[in-house]
């Protein structure tokens, strides 16, 4: 049975993801093993860019209570449930759907830990 999550507590929870796979990617590019860069823009929403110019976009959508991922491959919606958060259609978790896209859009196998 899916929880209602009050507003308060999704915007907290979904913070906490997108500080993490910013995390995950200043280590992306620290390494220096990938040719991509992101920015943080306000409300929510990170911009991933690749050497192709290609774009991922992560971010919170308050009002549905998701993540959303816009990626070459297509659109993608995730609710936290149970400590993760799952696609509202596959039930696929956010960090594999994150790796694979990113993967596809940076021509190399990256793998976040989120």
């Amino acid at each position: 049975m899916e929880s209602k999550v009050e507003e308060r507590e999704f915007l907290a929870l979904a913070d906490a993801q997108l500080a993490r796979l910013e995390t995950q990617l200043e280590k992306l590019v620290d390494e220096g093993d990938v040719d991509l860069d992101y920015e943080l823009k306000p409300g929510g929403i990170i911009e991933i860019a690749f050497a192709d110019d290609s774009k991922v976009i992560v971010n919170r959508h308050a009002a549905a209570r998701e993540i959303w991922v816009a990626a070459r491959s297509g659109g993608y919606h995730f609710k936290p449930q149970d400590g993760r958060w799952i696609g509202t259609r596959d039930g696929q978790d956010l960090a594999e759907v994150l790796s694979r896209c990113l993967s596809e859009q940076a021509g190399e196998t990256l793998q976040l830990d989120l």
